[in-house]
């Protein structure tokens, strides 16, 4: 079965999910690349900025999967201390990831957004989209990282989630909404007839404010 038929109809389908937060004047965040066009439409829907979430998850040496930290814009770095205790990590070996995911960071940055700034979200509410969640760690990074940079409210907004999949969530995010939530998931892309790569040219065009 499929639920959508690419991403614009999946930001679209999403969008309603979400109208309840439009007096909050929120800012809404799509994580790259495939988050962005589902994060375009629900802030055309509520009326509100958008912009993209430039986060770098730290990957545990030898295991990339599990992380145990993140890095975002203007220098804003968190760390689990639980993950950090149960691998092991010393002090300099988190350095050597985060070097190589900075220098990740910034190559992003350049690309989607030139000289221009994030928008600060100090004091606001930050709806951080992706075009679905399988894992949730680069989320959970956005989150992290929204709640560093002193956003006063942090919802996770996405068309499609394994169930049970906000229980990822409950120690980062003060909201988790998910337009489905099927059994079996499998995968994400399973969800939409149409799941092609996004190229950075369409997150950037997609990010330009011009009319």
């Amino acid at each position: 079965m499929v639920l959508f038929a690419d991403r614009v109809d999946a930001g679209r389908t999403l969008a309603p999910l979400l109208s309840f937060l439009r007096d909050a004047e929120p800012i809404v965040l799509g994580l790259p690349r495939g988050g962005v066009p589902v994060a375009f439409e629900v802030a055309r829907m509520l009326g509100a900025p958008l912009d993209i979430a430039l986060v770098r998850k730290l990957g545990v040496p030898g295991h990339h999967e599990y992380a145990f930290g993140a890095i975002g814009e203007g220098d804003v770095r968190v760390l689990d201390p639980n993950a950090v205790r149960i691998f092991g990590i010393t002090e300099e070996q988190a350095r050597e990831v985060e070097v190589t995911e900075q220098d990740a960071l910034d190559r992003q940055a350049r690309l989607f957004r030139g000289d221009g700034e994030p928008i600060d979200p100090r004091g606001r509410t930050v709806i951080i989209v992706d075009d679905g969640i399988a894992t949730g760690a680069t989320a959970r990074a956005a989150c992290q990282i929204a709640h560093a940079r002193s956003a006063w409210r942090v919802v996770v907004a996405t068309p499609v989630a394994p169930p049970g999949w906000e229980q990822k969530f409950s120690s980062v995010a003060d909201d988790t909404i998910a337009f489905a939530t099927p059994h079996p998931f499998l995968a994400v892309g399973r969800w939409y007839r149409d799941f092609g790569q996004v190229t950075d040219t369409e997150v950037t065009a997609l990010l330009d404010p011009a009319p």
